[in-house]
Order: C-alpha cells, then sequence, then structure tokens
C-alpha cells in the first residue's frame, strides 16, 4: 500500500500539472472505486481552477477556486498518470486541463476513494478528525510524543502505526525507522524513554526524507505521475531482507505481528546510536 512518502511523491508529481490550471473535464470511467464517486464530482470540477496540491497522512488533497477539494487516497494499487498516450482498462477516472494535459487515476485493485468536500470543512472529514500529527511537522516531537505513548502496552511497532498517534507511517517506513533508532520493534511503547524517542524521531524524518528523495518505494504496482518506479527500497535496512546479513554482523529476522510482517536485527537493535547511513 502507497505510505505516506508515495502520496507526497506522487503529489509532487501532480503540482507541475495541475497547479493553477482550469479543470475543463471530468469523466468517472466506472462508478466507483472503493465506495462510489460523489454524484457532483464533474459538475464540481469541470470549470474550477486548481489552486493547492497537498497531503494529509496517506491521503492527497486537490484544492479548487471553489471551495471544494478532492479527497483521493491510493488504497493497495492506485496511481495518477500524467498524459497517457492511451486510457487503460484501469484508468477509472479522467481529469484534462485548459492546457490539454491529462490525468488518469489508475487502480487494478479499486480500493482507492475519491471524495469531494468543501476546503473549510477538512478538519471534519471521518478520516481526517481522529488523526494525530504530521511526522514531519514540528509539533511531532519527543514530549508530545512521550505522552501519547504513555501507559501504552502495545508494542512501540503497533503503536507507531496506529494513526491517532501519527499519521502516515506504514509498516515499511516503521521498520527502517526502528532499526535507524536501534529499538527493539517488540519493546512496550509506554516503556521508551525521551532519549530513545528523540533518536526516533531523527529516525523517522531521516527515512521519510530519504524515501520522498527516493520517489518512494516501488514492491509491486506503485508508480510515480512519471511512470518511473521509486527506488527507496534500494535502500532498504531490514524491510523485506528476512535472513540477510546486517551492517552489524547479525542477521535479520522477521515477525508477524497485528497482522503484518516485522522485520528487524535481533543483534542490533538496542545497541548504541551509530550515525544513519540514509542520504537526504
Amino acid at each position: 500500500m502507497p505510505e505516506l512518502p508515495e502520496v507526497e511523491t506522487t503529489v509532487r508529481g501532480l503540482r507541475p500539472v495541475l497547479q493553477d490550471q482550469v479543470i475543463t473535464a471530468v469523466e468517472a470511467r466506472r462508478a466507483n472505486l472503493r465506495r462510489a464517486f460523489p454524484d457532483d464530482l464533474r459538475q464540481r470540477l469541470t470549470g474550477a481552477r486548481v489552486v493547492s496540491l497537498g497531503r494529509r497522512a496517506k491521503y492527497g488533497l486537490i484544492g479548487t477556486d471553489r471551495g471544494d477539494t478532492m479527497i483521493f487516497h491510493l488504497g493497495m494499487s492506485g496511481r495518477w498518470r500524467v498524459d497517457p498516450e492511451e486510457l487503460q482498462t484501469h484508468d477509472h477516472l479522467v481529469i484534462e486541463t485548459g492546457q490539454g494535459r491529462r490525468l488518469a487515476l489508475n487502480d487494478a485493485r479499486r480500493f482507492g476513494s475519491v471524495d469531494l468536500v468543501a476546503t473549510d470543512t477538512l478538519p471534519t472529514f471521518p478520516a481526517f478528525q481522529l488523526l494525530g500529527p504530521e511526522p514531519l511537522d514540528p509539533s511531532f516531537d519527543a514530549p508530545y510524543l512521550h505522552a501519547a505513548l504513555a501507559g501504552k502496552r502495545t508494542s512501540i511497532k503497533l503503536a507507531l502505526l496506529d494513526q491517532r498517534v501519527v499519521a502516515g507511517l506504514g509498516n515499511i517506513y516503521v521498520c527502517e525507522a526502528l532499526y535507524d533508532a536501534r529499538i527493539d520493534p517488540h519493546r512496550a511503547a509506554g516503556e521508551i524513554g525521551l532519549a530513545h524517542l528523540v533518536r526516533l524521531i531523527d529516525a523517522i524524518r531521516l527515512v521519510l526524507d530519504a524515501a520522498i528523495m527516493a520517489g518512494g518505494s516501488t514492491l509491486r504496482n506503485y508508480a510515480r505521475p512519471d511512470g518511473e518506479l521509486g527506488y527507496f527500497s534500494k535502500q532498504f535496512a531490514v524491510y523485506g531482507r528476512e535472513g540477510e546479513a546486517c551492517g552489524c554482523g547479525g542477521t535479520v529476522a522477521r515477525y508477524a505481528e497485528g497482522g503484518r510482517s516485522t522485520f528487524w536485527c535481533p543483534t542490533c537493535q538496542e545497541g548504541k546510536p551509530r550515525p544513519s547511513r540514509r542520504k537526504s
């Protein structure tokens, strides 16, 4: 599933095509993805000018001068295609601009979604109401995280996947950040002290920044709007590397928790801090 870096990369790829452009045509080529397209999507978007593009957690936001924002989620397999020569079977939503550009939302598994809401009501959009802070926002700091995790007996791995604690983190980047911070993913979240949390937040930001710079991670279906694949997977230290050697001399292991695989190094996680290998 596309996580924060993939959605951020997608939004950045859409910006040169859509920013300040008038939408001249909107075509929903089927009735629904995970749920139905808004009935008035075409009416409200056609003729509108795009005034903003952004992201909240794993959702992309396209704002217009009519006071509406289109919210898209890429689900398991979604991606936007820019100026496709021909439309494909799974291009389910097509948008055209006054400059003659065309964007197609492609989603083979149809687990994504598209919503259209009044921009001033975004904070009350159901999926946004309980979200925690963005991990790249200054409000996400060690004192905040220490308070949010206080008393939690769940593992730090599962706690970081809780979107009420921090918005947008997914399995890949939590595994990588815990490795960089040398924190055992099994540890009870409420038992981790401030010093370790400072290290963890630094690691989260470094991992996310590096992943965004690399265009995200392509594991199955994901591709950037320009068609290029994300190459952060080439920098994975532990994710998907069960049985391979860690740089410390140990061996990467895997265990299942909460329906997800966690990858970690039992030898070096919770060891002494070390310089990160990330490039930001």
